[in-house]
């Protein structure tokens, strides 16, 4: 159940509109022709029995800095009818020591750890999603769900199986994110749902929302096409990344637009480290949908907007690439391939 006080925002105010136009054309220049000190190791992490990897739309380092959990689409695209574990918590060898989560999930997409360890899991195929359909034929999807370590489902927001726009429905959310106060965002939905950005409490009432409507794919500020991650940065700021409109957006805690920036491609997934630095990746820049943009993952600093290293992906497009990613204290990224389904963690090489 999710009660709602809460306030529409349309169009923010923004504070450094001024810094964004004189600032991006140099960005852009540089964003595809920085440093790549990384080499790929392809097909990282093994999972129980050595069963085929999932689509990977999940990835968190553990706090205790020895592990990564990830969240996959039990060992194909999809959960729905699998008695398969999506969750699985892997050491820095790639081993896979813990699962849980069979037959909780549809079709997981983006999850979050809050402060006590739980998770947050995004069901993400929106209304007439032909990916979604499994899942609502058992009465499963449009929910965000808070899952515990141990496998039992504390909590779940939306109505299963059921797709809205009201504060108490959700259209195939895309992403979570928990702040450290436990407030809730959300990014509702993926490609095709609600274009919106929502604010919940800790106990699911709604605080605000911006944007929103299935025919809304509005490139204004505080309007959203996609929105497909949600990542926080040490200022408590609010990364999105509104995919459909190739930018990022930069909230306040209070909703606010801040700022805007288009030189991080077409984001897909966002991650942002202790020390502010950020991860994006680009899985589907190209000829259909960002031309003159290469896909791949570019790092940079998140204070200013700088892009400082790019990853190319260098091999011949199969659907989507890179979605979701995170790094480890090393520098080490870790990234799940959505078209070529498989898991890959990206060696620092150079300082």
């Amino acid at each position: 159940m999710v009660h709602s006080r809460t306030r529409s925002i349309r169009k923010p105010f923004i504070a450094c509109a001024a810094a964004v136009s004189l600032f991006m054309p140099v960005l852009f220049n540089s964003a595809q022709a920085a440093d790549n000190p990384y080499q790929v190791v392809y097909h990282w992490g093994e999972l129980p029995g050595g069963r085929t990897m999932g689509v990977v739309t999940g990835v968190h380092p553990d706090p205790d800095g020895e592990h990564i959990w990830i969240l996959e689409r039990c060992g194909a695209n999809q959960c729905a009818g699998s008695d398969l574990h999506p969750i699985h918590k892997l050491d820095m060898d790639g081993n896979t020591v813990h699962s849980i989560g069979a037959g909780v999930f549809a079709w997981p997409h983006g999850f979050d750890m809050d402060a006590e360890g739980n998770f947050w899991v995004t069901e993400g195929a929106p209304d007439g999603d032909a990916r979604g359909a499994p899942g609502m034929e058992r009465g499963m999807g449009h929910q965000v769900i808070k899952i515990s370590q141990d496998g039992e489902v504390l909590m779940r927001m939306g109505e299963a199986g059921t797709p809205g726009e009201d504060a108490a429905r959700f259209n195939g959310p895309a992403a979570v994110l928990v702040a450290p106060n436990g407030d809730l965002w959300i990014a509702d939905g993926h490609r095709g749902g609600n274009n919106r950005v929502m604010k919940f409490s800790a106990d699911g009432e709604l605080l605000l929302q911006l944007g929103g409507g299935v025919e809304d794919t509005s490139r204004e500020t505080g309007g959203f096409n996609d929105p497909h991650d949600l990542k926080m940065d040490s200022q408590g700021r609010i990364f999105v990344a509104d995919r459909g409109n190739n930018r990022i957006q930069i909230l306040s805690p209070e909703g606010e637009v801040l700022d805007i920036w288009t030189q991080f491609g077409r984001p897909s997934g966002i991650w942002i480290d202790e020390n502010d630095r950020i991860f994006v990746a680009d899985g589907m820049s190209g000829e259909q949908w960002n031309r003159g943009w290469e896909r791949g993952i570019r790092i940079g600093d998140a204070r200013t907007g700088y892009v400082t290293e790019f990853i190319p992906d260098y091999e011949i497009p199969t659907g989507s690439g890179i979605e979701f990613l995170a790094s480890d204290a090393e520098g080490n990224i870790y990234a799940g391939q959505v078209g070529r389904q498989r898991f890959e963690k990206y060696v620092r090489v150079r300082p």
